[in-house]
């Protein structure tokens, strides 16, 4: 009776987390429930960068460090959600990738660099990581697949390590192997959108598809970012054409601003 009156009152609870826990989660103030607050989402992503950095190769270049963490703080500043210390990180590797998790860390592979071409592009696949981390994408697969009691021990601050590893395994896999298709979709409007408002060209997104396309021939060997984010899905040229009429919303003047290539490229000349 006891075990049942506590999971009786543990279920109450997380009901009346998730009903006034009304969380930022895209442009405009749009809002959805969230179990897992701020600051336990910040505690997760401290855990999902140490796991990160123990698999990966860091490409501690200072210029390149700086220059990533510029554009990426642009595009937070602008962005619906500023209640996290983002952290911008470039890893070693010949993989066409990036990535967000929970916490506002934010990856990007310098296989991904070696095929952009301009900054404008190199901000389009930013300020589509960072709509992940303003959507919650993250998080709100987190609370889908893992059980009522695992989040309440979070939300209280009572999860054991071994729910703490179950919830870090299964963040990292969504945020490396892609979101749903509406997830994604999301991330494309928002991350054109946030990109515009810091200043960039965002014909830069469009661009980026195109140079990802031409380098893989139109087909990915493996599962990428190439695949997750932008081809080999069944919906990949209605994503395209969304961004295209996403586009025709903003004016010629804007259209035309410099997508920054020769600084860029200046960039890419200091890669490994």
């Amino acid at each position: 009776m006891r075990i049942r009156t506590f999971l009786s009152l543990g279920l109450v609870v997380c009901l009346i987390a998730v009903i006034i826990t009304c969380a930022t989660t895209g442009p405009g103030g749009e809002k959805d429930l969230i179990l897992i607050s701020t600051a336990q989402e910040k505690q997760l992503g401290t855990e999902f960068d140490k796991q990160v950095r123990a698999q990966s190769e860091i490409y501690d270049n200072e210029s390149w460090n700086d220059y990533f963490n510029e554009i990426g703080q642009g595009i937070v500043a602008v962005s619906d959600r500023k209640d996290l210390d983002y952290k911008f990180t470039v890893i070693k590797s010949n993989d066409v990738n990036a990535f967000a998790v929970p916490g506002g860390y934010i990856y990007i592979y310098t296989g991904l660099l070696d095929i952009i071409e301009n900054e404008a592009q190199l901000a389009a696949v930013t300020s589509h990581e960072i709509s992940h981390v303003v959507a919650r994408h993250s998080i709100k697969r987190i609370q889908q697949v893992m059980g009522i009691q695992i989040l309440y021990q979070i939300v209280v601050g009572e999860a054991s390590s071994e729910a703490l590893d179950a919830v870090i395994g299964l963040g990292l896999n969504v945020a490396l192997s892609g979101y749903s298709r509406e997830y994604e979709r999301e991330a494309d409007q928002y991350g054109v959108f946030y990109m515009e408002k810091a200043g960039y060209n965002p014909e830069g997104a469009i661009g980026l598809f195109n140079q990802l396309r031409e380098a893989h021939g139109g087909t990915s060997e493996d599962r990428s970012f190439f695949e997750n984010l932008f081809a080999s899905h069944p919906e990949t040229q209605e994503r395209i054409n969304n961004v295209e009429e996403q586009l025709g919303q903003y004016s010629q003047e804007v259209l035309n601003r410099d997508k920054n290539q020769n600084k860029y490229q200046q960039m890419k000349s200091l890669l490994p």
